[in-house]
């Protein structure tokens, strides 16, 4: 999910998030921060719509729930960045604690010696007025210092949770991706494709999956070597990059040799035609010996097309445009098919 709140507006659903974190059991942490804040701000409707049942009553939420709320709606996150992130969002909300308590403190005092005054006032002792005039006076600079402590803690709180934020945010799209080709992985894949099938599909249109799969890649690592078929992997992830460049298409690791593009509101006959110029692509890349420049092998891709119809769901897609890339293979590789 991309934040593209402005300062102003981010602050306002900052103070919302943090009124709502109090009113619930889960702990103070990223996840809740993360949670609450893509509810607050409207950009997760999902989540907004499995959410909104369960704080019916004045439920308040757990650990294990938040959790798995966001796991379902958000993004899961790396475990160390998770820890990372989690320990500096507490020295922060504790730093704001303290100086708070602090504050509070000064304040009890403050309140003391009010009452005091009160009282040597009502008793009409001139003696006892002077004194308790004087330690009003210091306890007034040092409250009027106290809360202006607070306010600057507050203001430095807010940035550093604003910079919390934004390396959430960069964990949990990295959490989405496939570490070797830098395209997204089958969970970032399934997370695109949900919200594909969401879109209502204009005129004439449809939206598309397109599967391909190295041929004989099995051969390759046999041959060569993993290190080697590593390399076939991440070229074959550079050429999809490279044909694949609109910014309403998907490119994905599907898993092994094999990678999935999301092409919403084509047809059918466009995204057999990007799928061709993939394979076309592929067909020219070359793989070579680092060392000598001397060609290794030259890889080739199969690929099956599917075009959405009125009753296909996720699973039924994925099977009919896997179903494509099985004729192609069947066919003699090399090649794409549609369904």
């Amino acid at each position: 999910m991309n934040y593209t709140e402005s300062r102003e507006h981010s602050a306002e659903i900052l103070r919302a998030v943090l009124g709502h974190l109090g009113q619930h059991d889960a702990a103070f942490n990223p996840v809740s921060f993360a949670l609450w804040y893509e509810h607050l701000a409207g950009i997760n409707p999902a989540l907004t719509q499995a959410l909104t049942p369960l704080l019916l009553g004045g439920r308040r939420l757990t650990d294990a729930e938040v959790l798995q709320l966001f796991r379902s709606h958000i993004a899961p996150l790396d475990q160390q960045a998770v820890e990372k992130i989690s320990g500096r969002f507490t020295q922060t909300m504790i730093g704001l604690a303290e100086s708070a308590l602090r504050t509070g403190d000064d304040a009890g005092r403050f309140g003391d010696q009010l009452n005091g005054l009160a009282e040597a006032l009502r008793s009409g002792g001139v003696d006892g007025l002077s004194p308790q005039l004087n330690l009003a006076l210091e306890n007034t600079a040092g409250m009027r210092s106290s809360a202006h402590a607070l306010q600057q803690q507050v203001a430095s709180s807010r940035v550093q949770i604003d910079q919390l934020q934004a390396e959430l945010g960069r964990a949990r799209h990295e959490a989405l991706l496939d570490p070797l080709t830098r395209v997204l992985n089958r969970r970032g894949f399934d997370q695109r494709l949900a919200m594909m099938l969401q879109q209502p599909m204009q005129a004439d249109r449809t939206h598309c999956l397109i599967m391909f799969d190295i041929d004989h890649f099995k051969r390759v690592n046999d041959t060569h070597g993993h290190v080697t078929g590593d390399r076939v992997i991440q070229a074959l992830g550079e050429v999809l990059r490279t044909c694949i460049s609109a910014d309403n298409c998907t490119v994905a690791r599907y898993g092994g040799e094999e990678f999935a593009v999301l092409v919403p509101q084509s047809t059918l006959v466009q995204s057999a035609a990007l799928a061709e110029s993939v394979r076309q692509h592929t067909r020219a890349m070359k793989i070579r010996n680092r060392k000598t420049q001397d060609v290794l092998l030259m890889v080739t891709v199969s690929a099956g097309v599917a075009g959405m119809n009125g009753s296909d769901d996720a699973l039924s897609l994925i099977a009919r445009a896997d179903g494509a890339l099985y004729q192609s293979k069947q066919a003699g590789r090399d090649r794409v098919s549609c369904a």
